[in-house]
């Protein structure tokens, strides 16, 4: 049988029980030190006035009558007369000798005995003894009841100098030579005691009465207040403080619940749009706050008015906002709600006098399509929002291809981070392969370009666009730009000691060319394998150059004192201005594919104009000119006309691995060069070694 959960005890109740015990203890232990405090003082002034019946009992006797024996009757009128001022409160005082004889009694008994422990201790220690007793006394003999009455009874030592006259001995010697039993009547210090007792009592408890209600009633409020709170706190926990929607918090709890439903329906699906506001930044710094405030809450109210009873809107933060789609059906539905949901941002928002009109970006996943859980679902949904976003076609559907932060491309960045490692396999790691650059008149290989290549160990080998971008954006292009360098200086070593002297072009990326470190790589490659600097040349694309002039200038300034060649990669997308360009320590330029693809079957209009222009620009400034991508015999001819001077592409061979390299030379293509073209002064340096 199951046991019963005990529920737990609420705060107040807690409170209550707890402080009541201990306000219980503290008044009980307050009356007990009270009492205590109080009675011990009434025992001190009664053993005070014991003492001083002593004295005056004592005075009239010599000390020897202590050790010699009963008083005489004129000694025994003497005591009586010198303790009758202390009355009726005096009950009983006896004179014991230090052997426990006695010696005077003021009831006149004659048979008493004293208390022998106590005798003993005030004769031994010099002490007094009190204590208090209750005495039971009859009126005649005849009565069965006595009368009771507490009293106080003092065992007072009494010493020599008691009962010495000044003549008798020397003052201040205190010798104990008996004791004296003073029994005082203690009724109404006890009977003032109790009352006293009873009034802290009384006092007490109503004050700690009083203080445990306003504590109770202080702790009740508060534990109310609190509970209040709490509720509140966890209403706007689940739900957005400006526009009343769900939060992030309750959507991704609705979305497990989702997920759940839909995997125990065969086939079934969850849809999630995200959108956001496009240039929302801007109308918050024209408008202001306030206003962009008012426009949130107006696309809440259209999103929560144009949906199924069953989706769920959310606002994310800012001005991003949710509808999950619990059972959408298919993906072609949701993307058909998503359009609807956009469309809703056609009429313009009144924001006071002012009609603003909104556009969205939206997204649009679904799982199991997309996604296998609710956190991998808002983050496809999230990737297709800023699709949408960036290529501004207002709504997008997931896209693996669009996804740069996917599982897969993260593997793949482990991956490549261990072909990186110095221990890494050759068979399974990046490898350069090199494609001949040639002459165009006379079809001799002066050069290679060194093009990275990454033998994946499952997806086999890799072209550079599958992982350079990943590792531009993860930071990794440092390292490979030092491994193409140190691979291809290391190439160009082992050739010389071949008797080759072939010179090596090296991409550097923007990242690398913008730094001065880039330099000092270089030098060190160049000095460890006894390198001429002429046999390296350097690549940076144009778009690298424009990007930041301050800090690539300086940077191609250093490698041209270092004798290393530049050339301008991808020439004619950038915006590099012609004042730039002739201030550059640049060797070579190389027109961009782009372009050289415009001359094939006849090219564009104008293609050739524009190549001739550049061919013009570059050779005014003393650059050699280089045609990328060359494929075709025809458009080799085109190139040869328009003065370029030297081509790589497929029509001469496709980028191979050093090893076989030079088992069989390239196909030699064109004619020889024109003679104006064999005249034209070239650059100084610029002619391959």
């Amino acid at each position: 049988m199951a046991r019963t959960r005990r529920r737990r005890w609420s705060l107040t109740r807690q409170f209550a029980v707890i402080s009541l015990v201990a306000m219980t203890l503290l008044g009980c232990a307050l009356v007990w030190v009270t009492g205590r405090v109080m009675s011990q003082q009434a025992i001190r002034d009664g053993t005070a006035s014991a003492e001083a019946a002593m004295a005056y009992a004592a005075a009239p006797l010599p000390a020897q009558v202590f050790t010699t024996g009963p008083l005489t009757s004129q000694q025994r009128e003497d005591v009586t007369r010198a303790i009758s001022g202390f009355g009726s409160r005096l009950v009983e005082l006896r004179l014991w000798s230090a052997s426990g004889e006695l010696l005077y009694s003021a009831q006149g008994d004659q048979t008493a005995f004293p208390d022998t422990d106590r005798l003993n201790h005030v004769v031994t220690e010099g002490e007094t003894d009190a204590r208090v007793l209750v005495d039971v006394q009859s009126h005649s003999a005849d009565e069965q009841e006595g009368v009771e009455r507490t009293v106080l009874d003092v065992y007072v030592p009494v010493t020599s100098a008691d009962t010495l006259a000044p003549d008798d001995g020397p003052v201040g010697e205190r010798a104990v030579i008996g004791a004296a039993e003073v029994q005082l009547d203690h009724t109404a210090s006890a009977r003032a005691l109790n009352q006293a007792v009873r009034t802290v009592t009384l006092v007490a408890a109503g004050g700690l009465v009083l203080l445990w209600l306003v504590l109770f009633r202080t702790v009740y409020s508060t534990s109310q207040r609190l509970q209040a709170t709490a509720l509140e706190n966890a209403r706007l926990a689940l739900l957005d403080s400006l526009t009343g929607l769900p939060n992030r918090r309750l959507l991704a709890d609705r979305m497990a619940r989702a997920v759940a439903a839909a995997e125990q329906t065969s086939g079934g699906r969850v849809g999630l749009v995200l959108l956001d506001i496009d240039r929302f930044k801007d109308i918050n710094d024209s408008l202001g706050h306030d206003h962009g405030d008012e426009l949130l809450e107006q696309v809440a109210e259209r999103l929560r008015g144009a949906l199924r009873d069953d989706d769920v809107v959310a606002r994310l933060g800012g001005d991003e906002f949710a509808i999950l789609l619990p059972d959408v059906g298919s993906v072609r539905n949701a993307e058909r709600l998503a359009h609807r949901v956009r469309a809703l941002f056609g009429p313009p928002f009144q924001l006071g006098e002012m009609r603003l009109h909104v556009e969205t970006s939206v997204g649009v996943a679904c799982l199991p399509d997309h996604a296998d859980d609710p956190s991998s679902l808002m983050r496809t949904a999230d990737v297709a929002m800023y699709t949408a976003k960036h290529h501004r076609t207002g709504v997008a559907v997931y896209s693996s291809e669009e996804d740069h932060s996917s599982p897969s491309r993260l593997v793949l960045l482990g991956d490549l981070h261990r072909a990186l490692e110095p221990e890494g396999s050759q068979e399974d790691g990046l490898v350069l392969h090199y494609q001949p650059k040639l002459e165009l008149g006379t079809g001799e290989t002066i050069g290679y370009e060194a093009l990275m290549r990454w033998q994946h160990p499952t997806r086999g080998l890799l072209s550079p666009n599958v992982f350079i971008p990943l590792a531009e954006q993860s930071g990794l292009i440092h390292e490979l730009t030092r491994f193409a360098l140190a691979t291809a200086c290391a190439q160009l070593a082992r050739w010389r000691e071949e008797g080759r002297e072939t010179p090596v072009a090296v991409n550097l990326s923007a990242h690398d060319v913008a730094s001065d470190e880039v330099v000092a790589v270089i030098e060190g490659l160049l000095a460890r394998h006894a390198l001429p600097s002429s046999l390296l040349t350097v690549e940076i694309t144009e778009t690298a150059l424009v990007s930041d002039p301050s800090r690539v200038v300086p940077v191609l300034d250093r490698l041209d004192e270092l004798g290393v060649k530049v050339a301008i990669d991808d020439f004619g997308i950038g915006n590099t201005s012609i004042s730039q360009l002739r201030d550059l320590p640049v060797d070579e330029l190389k027109i961009d594919r782009l372009f050289v693809a415009d001359l094939r079957d006849g090219g564009r209009r104008g293609a050739q104009t524009v190549v001739k222009a550049m061919v013009d620009l570059a050779h005014s400034f003393g650059m050699q000119v280089v045609a990328e991508g060359v494929e075709d015999e025809q458009t080799a001819r085109t190139l040869r006309r328009l003065g370029v001077d030297r081509a790589q592409g497929f029509l001469y061979a496709h980028a191979r691995p050093a090893e076989g390299l030079f088992a069989d030379e390239p196909p030699r293509a064109g004619r020889p060069l024109d003679p104006a073209v064999a005249s034209r002064p070239g650059r100084a340096g610029s002619a391959p070694g």
